[in-house]
């Protein structure tokens, strides 16, 4: 790693720990690397993906081979009877929302095993805003469960929850704007297995942003019945240009698709235009710059724990998604966070990003990171909302080396401006 004389001593003895920390932590990032690489391969293969389906179309984009296969290839990805891989996604918050209301129905009943839902959820499900459109306005109830003080799921409020109404169970995958334990694989088998074992009419949804190809398994893999993310995040592999996914059971794929374009039409329209092709280049790409985040995400958590502040998760922790919480305990300081990493991006690095609201968030939010392509987390990123105890959430990174470079100048900038000893 680069280094600078001028460089106080708490920073550079911090830049040698975190290197350190990632070594120990870099068999274990490549053991699932190489098996998630080998994946990606064997479905493009299986596939058959040709060069010309790499070209876009126009229009209603009928007969569009190039999505159809490419729908293919990530239900191989993700181990799932379908998916539906599409442009027209315009977040991943819209391809969450696209699936419940293609499933769900009046008087069903939903409840979030993993707490609150992410913060653009909240109007989705009529937790917050005016109602008109919501899940709640078109009678769809809902109830939230905490996780237990050791991140776990609480099937004894759970069981308590359930009711004759109840039709599907929510599950985020990452922890959002949360300090807690994002929620591994293998805790999803156990409520899969609890579910199919006592309750095998309800359906499991997954929000699987920010948790694609971080681990061997992806929760269809182990049971779940839908799940959705989003094309700017992992799967993307900082390539794609917009645009998101639904995947999972062959006949909520296809709810979802006629809830996405109108019924009768589905999944066979929706042209792909200038996007096929990075898409698919994007995809082959995500194994490594999935294990170029985690890498980053490591280095960060063990450079910001050396220099005095509480992490999330630890750096030898294991993971599942690509999110590294900070907890910067003071305004000024995520502020001042934000803006040195900000002077570490490729584009608009001369930028001073400020806090502001932004629609579907309910507080002020702060946002760093010159990006490609707009919004782009995988791409590397720094925000949270301005609330106590000022949290700030980083996700990302096109390489490592570039999430070291970015820590480092926020850590420079708190100490220029003497928030950092």
């Amino acid at each position: 790693m680069y280094s600078d004389p001028i460089w106080p001593e708490s920073i550079r003895k911090a830049v040698a720990d975190a290197e350190e920390t990632l070594l120990r932590q870099l068999p274990e990032i490549q053991e699932i690397a190489t098996h998630n690489h080998a994946k990606v391969l064997k479905a493009f293969q299986a596939e058959r993906v040709s060069t010309y389906h790499l070209q876009g179309t126009t229009g209603y984009g009928l007969g569009d081979s190039g999505r159809e296969v490419l729908d293919r290839v990530v239900a191989r990805v993700l181990g799932t009877e379908a998916a539906l891989v599409r442009g027209q996604f315009v977040s991943g918050t819209h391809a969450i929302a696209t699936a419940l209301f293609g499933v769900l129905r009046p008087g069903d009943h939903v409840i979030s095993v993993s707490g609150s839902p992410y913060d653009t959820l909240e109007e989705v499900i009529g937790l917050r805003g005016e109602g008109q459109g919501s899940l709640m306005d078109f009678g769809v109830s809902f109830d939230a469960i905490p996780l237990d003080s050791q991140g776990k799921i609480q099937y004894a409020l759970l069981s308590k929850s359930i009711t004759g109404k109840t039709r599907m169970l929510m599950v985020q995958r990452s922890r959002g704007y949360a300090w807690r334990n994002s929620l591994m694989i293998s805790q999803i088998k156990e409520l899969v297995t609890f579910v199919r074992n006592t309750y095998p009419h309800i359906l499991i949804f997954v929000d699987n942003c920010y948790g694609e190809l971080v681990e061997k398994l992806e929760p269809s893999d182990i049971g779940v019945d839908l799940m959705a993310g989003s094309l700017i995040k992992n799967l993307g592999g900082s390539l794609a240009p917009t645009g998101g996914y639904v995947a999972g059971r062959s006949d909520l794929v296809k709810l979802t698709a006629q809830r996405l374009t109108a019924p009768g039409i589905g999944e066979h329209m929706g042209a792909t235009l200038e996007w096929q092709r990075l898409f698919y280049q994007g995809l082959f790409f995500s194994p490594l710059t999935v294990s170029e985040s985690i890498k980053g995400a490591v280095f960060s958590a063990a450079f910001w724990r050396a220099l005095g502040f509480e992490v999330h998760p630890a750096p030898e922790a294991p993971r599942t998604d690509l999110i590294q919480a900070i907890k910067l305990g003071s305004r000024d300081k995520m502020i001042s966070f934000c803006q040195g990493l900000q002077k570490g991006s490729p584009v608009d690095s001369h930028v001073l990003p400020i806090p502001s609201g932004m629609p579907g968030y309910e507080d002020e939010v702060i946002m760093a990171g010159g990006t490609f392509i707009q919004g782009a987390t995988s791409e590397f990123s720094a925000d949270g909302p301005l609330r106590e105890p000022y949290i700030v959430y980083q996700q990302g990174g096109i390489s490592s080396t570039y999430v070291q470079m970015g820590n480092i100048l926020a850590a420079l900038n708190l100490w220029e401006q003497g928030l950092l000893d």
